[in-house]
């Protein structure tokens, strides 16, 4: 759907964020986005909570409900609860289950994580 980046003073790229329909179909009703993918590059102070609310303000100014993402048992949530997000429990995690799936399809290029995640919300608007 859009991505959402933050630059150095110097006009680099220090960080970018990919909002799309959520992954999950159960999820996909129309009225939530999902944060699949945020880097930023080491050292950059308060980028990931930069990104995190850009791209809860677009969400909301596009007419969505609320946003949603993942982070692993290894990433404590700082930024997250910085912009505002909540945790909502575990989510996922566990062995892909489809024979075509991508790790039977391309097994030398896809190592799937397979830990439980922590999923994060934010609501956007009251519909």
């Amino acid at each position: 759907m859009f991505q959402v980046a933050i630059g150095d003073l110097d006009r680099n790229l220090v960080g970018v964020a990919i909002v799309g329909r959520p992954v999950s179909r159960h999820l996909d009703d129309g009225s939530t986005l999902e944060i699949t993918r945020l880097c930023v590059l080491p050292g950059v102070r308060n980028g990931c909570s930069l990104l995190y609310g850009a791209a809860a303000r677009i969400g909301a100014e596009m007419g969505y409900a609320r946003i949603i993402t993942y982070t692993l048992p290894s990433e404590g949530g700082a930024s997250l609860r910085a912009a505002g997000w909540q945790e909502a429990g575990d989510s996922g995690g566990g062995a892909w289950s489809r024979p075509w799936s991508a790790p039977q399809l391309f097994p030398a290029i896809c190592e799937p994580n397979t830990e439980v995640k922590t999923k994060w919300v934010k609501v956007l608007s009251a519909v």
